[in-house]
């Protein structure tokens, strides 16, 4: 049995222990990235190809006539047609509740961030400013406290609790959104009440027809001009020209976005401008700590020996 891994960069394996990886196949092909033009040659002898974001569309499915089975090195599989697998009879494998911890305190951290406006302040440390400060302190950028402000969570399933959790660990009270199934659940609040009433709006939610860019001109007009954004989910779920005018026009106080609609974005985007304080923006690292990494990588192992037990 052959397995080929076809990006192993965006796992960092060097960091990872993968002895069970490697036990699970009698023979590996490890890829750092893999082109499209690549891909058919490094899968035509495969039994089993791991992806994280490498594209196996119907052409490159039914070009390896080994195929056994695709394992998804992350939780969508929106990268592999499906409907071409299903008619080879290929299983197609994913690994979900692998992130929780990771992204709920990278999600906290970028709460904390516009709360108390800290990387500004240390970038104002580090050019100077306080060493010329005339007074012991710095109060150049406002800050809030968390606590008794209204965290609203839209998306609960296991990330969108976690983070629910540290947010009442530091006092706030959670709004969460009724199920955009239609679903009436108790407890959930319609989507109006918590835009109206929300301190901070944290999505967890995943990205279908019902939820690109809900992120709209409405959706931030119905914000309250104080309240934060925070999206550490897919970056299709945010209208981003919506966002940037809302930014600079002062709709909402500020955004945290570890997502984007394209990544990694060009260089041009304009979220990535110079002129917008209110803004932060990670590259898509909520989910990168080692642990999560290893879980994820666990979860795939766990995948192929459950195909091909010994």
């Amino acid at each position: 049995m052959r397995g080929v891994f076809l990006d192993t960069l965006t796992m960092k394996l060097e960091e990872l222990d993968t002895a069970a990886l490697k036990n699970a196949l009698d023979q590996w092909d490890f890829f750092e990235t893999t082109s499209p033009e690549q891909a058919a040659e490094r899968i035509a002898n495969a039994d089993v190809v791991i992806t994280n974001k490498v594209v196996l569309d119907r052409q490159l499915i039914e070009s390896a006539p080994n195929l056994k089975l695709i394992c998804v090195c992350a939780t969508g599989t929106n990268n592999i047609d499906l409907d071409a697998a299903a008619e080879k009879n290929i299983p197609v494998k994913n690994v979900t509740g692998y992130t929780g911890a990771s992204l709920a305190q990278h999600t906290l951290a970028l709460i904390l961030a516009l709360a108390t406006r800290w990387h500004q302040y240390h970038a104002d440390v580090r050019n100077g400013s306080w060493a010329t400060s005339p007074v012991f302190c710095r109060l150049d950028y406002p800050v809030i406290e968390l606590a008794g402000k209204k965290l609203g969570i839209i998306g609960y399933g296991d990330l969108g609790q976690k983070v629910a959790q540290l947010g009442q660990a530091l006092g706030m009270d959670v709004l969460v959104a009724e199920s955009f199934s239609g679903a009436q659940k108790a407890g959930r609040v319609p989507l109006s009440q918590l835009l109206a009433e929300s301190d901070v709006i944290s999505l967890h939610c995943p990205l279908t027809p019902a939820t690109d860019q809900m992120v709209d001109a409405a959706f931030l007009a119905a914000m309250k001009p104080s309240a934060f954004l925070i999206n550490t989910a897919r970056g299709g779920l945010v209208d981003e020209k919506a966002l940037l005018a809302a930014l600079h026009n002062g709709d909402i106080a500020g955004a945290a976005l570890d997502v984007l609609s394209v990544e990694p974005p060009p260089a041009d985007h304009p979220l990535l401008a110079d002129d917008i304080p209110n803004l932060i923006i990670t590259p898509h690292n909520a989910w990168i700590s080692r642990e999560s990494r290893q879980r994820l990588l666990d979860g795939v192992v766990d995948n192929i020996t459950q195909q091909f037990p010994a």
